[in-house]
């Protein structure tokens, strides 16, 4: 199973404080042992969300929303990709991770969707190209 690992934002992140010395050590290390352990495929920060943008979705209309965004708690500081067996086992990898904040925060876990969970509707057209769109994705992070 695969997880993404959402590190909430906080004021501080939205306000484009860097982390510390100290806490990149730290996550430095805590990020070596989930590639030791085989289980991180992606991790990054992310900017805050006054350097964003979102764009709104009402039938064929699109709109787009410069940031900064006002629920602060709702937003993203970061995330991380994982393969795990289980959401214990990420929970229980999440609970080793060093507060990513200087501050209160809080990590979400959620599972991403397999092509099996998608059952009938994945046709075998659909899950060849999926297939093929994941192979090119992965030859081209390869060939960078």
């Amino acid at each position: 199973m695969r997880f993404m690992i959402l590190v909430k934002a906080t004021a501080d992140s939205e306000a484009g404080v860097m982390p510390s010395e100290q806490l990149l050590t730290e996550m430095g290390r805590f990020n070596e042992e989930l590639v030791n352990a085989g289980l991180m495929e992606a991790g990054e920060g992310l900017h805050p969300s006054s350097k964003g943008a979102r764009v709104r979705f009402s039938g064929k209309n699109r709109k787009v929303i410069d940031g900064p965004f006002t629920e602060t708690k709702e937003l993203i500081a970061g995330f991380w990709i994982w393969k795990c067996a289980s959401l214990q086992e990420a929970i229980d990898w999440v609970k080793r991770c060093p507060n990513p904040m200087m501050e209160d925060s809080e990590i979400e876990i959620r599972q991403i969707f397999d092509a099996e969970d998608f059952g009938e509707a994945l046709t075998p057209e659909l899950r060849e190209q999926e297939d093929r769109l994941r192979a090119k994705v992965a030859g081209q992070s390869k060939a960078r």
